[in-house]
């Protein structure tokens, strides 16, 4: 079990942590977050903006509570996870949706295939994060949209104050009462701590070669949405490719069917 967030992430670890809250894992999520999960969700949802007939990948798509939400404008909606406790729980949930087993780090689809691309709550789980930047990158269409929902830093300094005593003592106090394992959401909890902050994460999305890159923040900052576009100009996607140090092969992997 994996109670220490370092960024030193062992997938196989981190993934059976999942599998042992996945049955409980939203109910918890919505008690944790004093019901502001829905909204985030929400607001998720209005910044991907999905249209019907689109292709969309959600990445750490646990069991399929966003994806669900993004399937009802029409798009067609691929739910990645790498936990395969968090896929049954979704399939179980969602029969009509689309789960495949996959680490983001490899992402078993082609290049230039998504219309959008988002993860919620995620990223920070990824045992490097700027390469699953980077496959994110190499999986969208020229000109699709990268939405990433995740945890981040307070601004204002009250606020901050307010949100670290939640972090500290109700969050502990929660889990213990909701959660089938509360340890598991100590490793959690410390990898919201350990997270950079809105300005680092936006650096890191440029730098794997995202255009128009912004963020705003959710509930004083407790959230942060960030968004980017990958260019649609073949020049400019040769200059990213080139900062990221060339770009990875296609992977061999077949794709996993749902």
């Amino acid at each position: 079990m994996v109670n220490r967030a370092d960024m030193e992430k062992r997938p196989d670890e981190v993934s059976g942590m999942f599998d042992d809250v996945a049955r409980g894992y939203d109910r918890t999520n919505d008690l944790l977050s004093l019901g502001n999960a829905p909204l985030w969700r929400i607001a998720t949802v209005r910044a991907i903006d999905p249209q019907p007939g689109e292709r969309i990948l959600d990445i750490a798509a646990g069991t399929g509570t966003s994806s669900a939400a993004l399937a009802k404008s029409g798009a067609t909606v691929v739910a990645v996870d790498f936990s395969p406790g968090m896929i049954a729980e979704g399939r179980r949930r969602h029969p009509h949706l689309e789960f495949v087993e996959a680490d983001a780090e490899r992402l078993p689809f082609g290049d230039d295939e998504f219309d959008a691309v988002t993860i919620s709550f995620g990223l920070r789980n990824i045992a490097d994060p700027i390469v699953a930047l980077g496959e994110m990158y190499r999986v969208l269409k020229p000109g699709g949209r990268l939405v990433i929902c995740e945890f981040s830093h307070p601004s204002n300094p009250l606020m901050r104050l307010g949100y670290d005593g939640w972090m500290k003592l109700g969050m502990p106090l929660v889990t213990k009462l909701a959660s089938s394992n509360p340890d598991a959401y100590r490793y959690l909890l410390e990898s919201i701590e350990q997270w950079p902050d809105q300005q680092t994460l936006a650096q890191w999305i440029r730098g794997a070669g995202f255009a128009r890159v912004a963020y705003r923040n959710l509930t004083g900052g407790v959230v942060a949405l960030h968004r980017g576009r990958k260019p649609v100009d073949p020049a400019v996607r040769a200059s990213a490719a080139r900062r990221r140090g060339g770009t990875r092969p296609r992977p061999s992997t077949p794709r996993p069917t749902s």
